[in-house]
């Protein structure tokens, strides 16, 4: 079969295409791959240094979508159509940049009936990631009432996902961004304004800003999300996923002890089964009348690939990069 495997020897990396087909163990489901996508992880997977790579030989792709073909599991039948993600998906066992994949059952969840598996894949990590943000906000209390709500890295696969999730629920959006030219792409996807990466906080001389988010959705980590917390009005959120800018967290505990402000981790590893099936129907039931299209950037084929990783840690994508496994 047709795979893009990644190769890791001695801090080189190298990268090709085609492998043998995957021999399923007994709890596997095997799927013929019909969309996967792409996302930072699998750029930093690629990265010769790279921290996040459990396997110096492996198929590349934290997620795929597809249909059944194999399956002895109780609840997923040939014939039923799939998202796959979490786990060690793509980083310490192969992934999805490829025609057919064999996986343990809990990284397996039927789609609900109104998302098609290029649907899925244009949600992908990035967009489950974004949904399990919104619900993580709501548990703590957030509504749409409440004021705007701040997406950082409003560009980037989850930030574009975090401003259309939270507009589709009713919230009004600012979309934090580097980018200038694509502002106006983030009010089509739901932002009621864009700001940039430097306008998040004020008063930089205080400990504390101005309250100025209701709740506020962190793609980027390092001193944006410092900026965030100092800038949360009493009793907010911010639910975290992002390490582009750094994966140093450097801040107070003022927000914390004067502002009762909570920081919220979003995994997506290591989440149950049965949290990801709750996360896809509420993306399957917000999105039902939304249009996919303007979220994808780009799609590609398996050799097409390294250029795509490429783009995606430079930054210069905006949504979700797909890749047609069958083209």
């Amino acid at each position: 079969m047709r795979a893009f495997v990644i190769s890791a020897i001695d801090n080189q990396v190298t990268t090709s295409i085609r492998t043998d087909l995957p021999t399923p163990e007994a709890d596997d489901v095997t799927v013929a791959v019909e969309w996967s996508g792409i996302n930072y992880k699998d750029a930093m997977v690629i990265d010769p240094k790279s921290r996040v790579r459990r396997s110096s030989t492996l198929i590349g792709g934290v997620d795929a979508a597809g249909t059944v073909v194999a399956s002895k599991v109780s609840g997923i039948y040939p014939g039923d159509r799939v998202v796959i993600h979490g786990g060690d998906i793509g980083v310490g066992r192969d992934g999805g940049f490829c025609e057919f994949i064999s996986v343990p059952s809990r990284f397996v969840n039927v789609l609900p009936d109104s998302l098609s598996t290029r649907d899925a894949m244009v949600v992908g990590t990035a967009g489950y990631t974004a949904f399990a943000s919104l619900i993580a906000l709501e548990q703590r209390g957030l509504t749409p009432s409440d004021g705007e709500v701040l997406v950082t890295g409003a560009t980037g696969g989850v930030g574009a996902w975090s401003v259309a999730a939270l507009s589709a629920a009713g919230y009004s959006v600012v979309g934090s961004t580097g980018s200038s030219d694509a502002q106006q792409w983030l009010v089509e996807m739901g932002a009621v304004r864009c700001i940039g990466r430097h306008d998040i906080g004020d008063k930089p001389d205080r400990v504390l800003g101005s309250e100025l988010w209701a709740g506020a959705i962190d793609c980027v980590g390092g001193d944006t999300l410092h900026q965030v917390l100092r800038t949360l009005r009493y009793g907010a959120g911010v639910a975290a996923s992002g390490l582009v800018a750094s994966a140093d967290l450097t801040t107070n505990v003022y927000p914390f002890i004067t502002r009762n402000v909570a920081l919220l981790g979003i995994d997506a590893v290591n989440a149950s089964h049965e949290t990801r099936t709750s996360v896809w129907d509420l993306v399957a039931n917000t999105m039902l009348t939304r249009d996919f299209e303007p979220l994808i950037d780009s799609v590609v084929t398996l050799e097409e690939i390294d250029g795509a990783l490429a783009q995606i840690a430079q930054g210069q994508t905006r949504g979700r990069i797909l890749v047609d496994t069958r083209s």
